[in-house]
């Protein structure tokens, strides 16, 4: 199980050059300095930036080869993206926003249900709140449980911890540290902060420049 990727893409004066090989399941790590290309190779990684070019594989499913002319388009690749911002539906509960996107999955493609990543990620106790009543460290709990019912083959969390004070940090790392060992599939992690990165992630990549 790996996921492998050569992908490259140019705006202007900076350009993208990227190949790695990760495994296929656990945390790993991008790093880099702002303006490395973090974002952007997470924007090809989601099939966003359609002037990509190269190969992605994922688990033996290939979502790119630009040589064979494949390309998934984002909204058809098995994906969970996690912001720094929850970006959950203010007017919803809780468990409506878990449903927005569990609903959409065909049902015999479910491997999770809503009751068992609710209580894996302790929000149980307020799936009925309005998301809006949430404290930081709640809503991201919410919007990682909503990207896991997606079903993905691959999770993207984009520095889901920048917008959180300290003690909201506190309360989630622990949930977030529980990927190792319950996820069968490739996460990819984006942080500045380095003790987050030592204490959560199996491998990393480092970033620089674009490559």
């Amino acid at each position: 199980m790996t996921l492998s990727a050569r992908l490259q893409w140019r705006q202007g004066e900076f350009k993208l050059d990227a190949e790695f090989a990760v495994p296929g399941r656990g945390i790993t790590a991008l790093f880099g300095m702002s303006g490395a290309g973090k974002t952007t190779l997470l924007r090809c990684l989601a099939g966003l930036e359609l002037a990509a070019t190269g190969v992605l594989e994922i688990n033996g499913k290939c979502w790119q080869d630009t040589t064979r002319k494949v390309f998934i388009p984002s909204h058809k690749r098995a994906l969970g993206y996690v912001f720094q911002d929850a970006r959950l539906f203010p007017h919803l509960t809780v468990r409506e926003n878990l449903a927005y996107g569990w609903k959409r999955i065909a049902p015999r493609q479910r491997q999770l249900n809503m009751e068992e990543v609710a209580e894996w990620l302790g929000i149980t106790p307020f799936l009925k709140r309005p998301s809006l009543h949430l404290a930081g460290g709640e809503k991201q709990r919410v919007a990682i449980a909503r990207a896991l019912l997606r079903n993905p083959e691959l999770l993207i969390m984009d520095e889901p911890l920048a917008a959180l004070d300290l003690m909201s940090k506190a309360e989630i790392l622990p949930y977030l540290e529980k990927l190792h060992a319950d996820l069968a599939i490739p996460v990819i992690y984006v942080s500045h902060q380095l003790d987050e990165v030592l204490r959560l992630a199996d491998h990393m990549l480092f970033i620089q420049a674009g490559h």
